[in-house]
């Protein structure tokens, strides 16, 4: 079993997952004294008979409340059993493009419901990004369960709408579990609550420790995003010429065959250097320096990968938006693209289909695609890229469009039609 956890929190606003989170960190002892103390101080203050653990994650809301937007937070908590890394998305539907962000690396996706609304919009819309993106694992936390009295069968009218949608955004049945909780009281999050004898799975964080999550994809092709190239120039390292950065996908070692992309160059491998010194292999997450056996015109931005199974290298893709600007997206858009750390002059040639979330049916050649709204789109660039399939591999798979007039992000791209993928016909 993995020993760490890379977790996704998503909901509407106001469905207790600020407490939810609190929560999570309150019963794995992840909080300080001090922060414990100040949270029970300014409980008491409020008139609250219990601490109010929204407070231990809800340091943004006076920054919400001046309009400032808010980013990804992310929380790090652990247990004997397993290390959790938890990206906390705002709820609020403009920031559905934080939602993209903290779920793009995510193992597993927790997305809450208030028992008393049931599956709404919101939902909808967030387990479609989380089906886009790929993210393998959903639990549906059916929050406020107190507030309709530990009600057993509207608990299961909920988890049955949520298994229907899910299944048509092509989740498999194992993959989805729904759990009744309450935040507030600690119902089924890490203790097993006696208000819900009907209820026999396990608590949140059972479930948390115990799911099966891949791993990085070290077997997958090998794939090198160039950030730096470091020439000491120095007596010890007169001849020093290394490419530094984290590995996208696959694994590396010395006398690996690679090329160079987009420039189409054979080589070999004949060092990987870490800040540990030389090793002798190295995989997908970790930052090296990679030595090569010739000489060549590398750059940053430049791709080394797999000289067997390389990525296309094209000028023209089609690909899958997630538009993030309230600016209207329109057939000829003038646009970068920023794939890896290469940044590159794009149009907008076509709009293929937009994807309606709350109905899983879409739409042929829209006009436009509007904020939050996801879309087919053919791109063309005006230099080569070399780029993979989001599906074959979601690191090098993925781009941001930026408005080329002020630097905005604009969208979340993935390369290829990830729509017929999450239900759409």
């Amino acid at each position: 079993m993995s020993s760490l956890l890379r977790l996704a929190t998503a909901g509407s606003v106001d469905d207790g997952k600020s407490t939810l989170v609190g929560r999570l960190l309150y019963d794995t002892k992840s909080v300080l004294a001090d922060q414990l103390d100040a949270v029970q101080r300014a409980s008491v203050d409020r008139g609250l008979s219990t601490p109010d653990l929204s407070l231990l994650v809800d340091g943004l809301r006076s920054e919400r409340e001046q309009g400032i937007t808010i980013d990804v937070a992310y929380r790090y908590f652990a247990t004997p059993r397993r290390s959790f890394v938890l990206a906390d998305t705002p709820g609020h539907v403009q920031y559905t493009r934080n939602t993209v962000t903290g779920a793009s690396t995510a193992q597993l996706a927790v997305l809450l419901v208030d028992a008393r609304k049931g599956v709404v919009e919101q939902t909808r819309r967030h387990a479609a990004v989380l089906a886009l993106l790929g993210v393998p694992r959903l639990v549906l936390a059916v929050n406020k369960v107190d507030l309709i009295n530990y009600d057993e069968a509207a608990f299961t009218v909920i988890a049955k709408e949520f298994a229907t949608h899910a299944a048509s955004l092509g989740y498999a049945e194992g993959s989805v579990l729904t759990i009744p909780v309450s935040a507030l009281h600690g119902d089924n999050v890490a203790t097993r609550s006696e208000n819900t004898p009907w209820y026999g799975g396990p608590t949140l964080l059972e479930h948390l420790e115990q799911v099966p999550v891949a791993p990085d994809p070290h077997d997958a092709p090998f794939r090198f995003p160039v950030q730096y190239v470091i020439r000491p120039r120095t007596a010890d390292y007169p001849d020093y010429r290394g490419y530094a950065g984290q590995i996208a996908a696959g694994t590396v070692r010395p006398g690996d065959e690679v090329v160079v992309l987009p420039q189409g160059l054979r080589t070999r491998v004949t060092r990987v250097d870490t800040a540990d010194g030389p090793r002798d292999e190295a995989g997908a997450g970790s930052s090296v320096t990679v030595l090569l056996a010739d000489d060549l015109d590398i750059a940053r931005g430049d791709l080394i990968a797999s000289a067997t199974d390389r990525p296309e290298v094209t000028d023209e893709f089609t690909a899958t938006l997630c538009w993030l600007s309230s600016s209207s997206l329109r057939p000829g858009a003038r646009v970068l693209v920023k794939h890896g750390a290469r940044t590159v002059q794009a149009l907008v040639e076509e709009l293929g289909s937009r994807f309606d979330e709350q109905t899983l049916s879409t739409v042929d050649s829209p006009e436009s695609l509007e904020l939050n709204e996801i879309g087919g789109v053919r791109i063309r660039l005006s230099e080569e890229l070399p780029v993979d399939e989001y599906s074959h591999s979601p690191r090098t798979g993925a781009f941001l469009v930026i408005d080329p007039k002020n630097g905005d992000t604009l969208a979340a791209g993935l390369v290829g039609e990830r729509l017929s993928a999450v239900g759409a016909g």
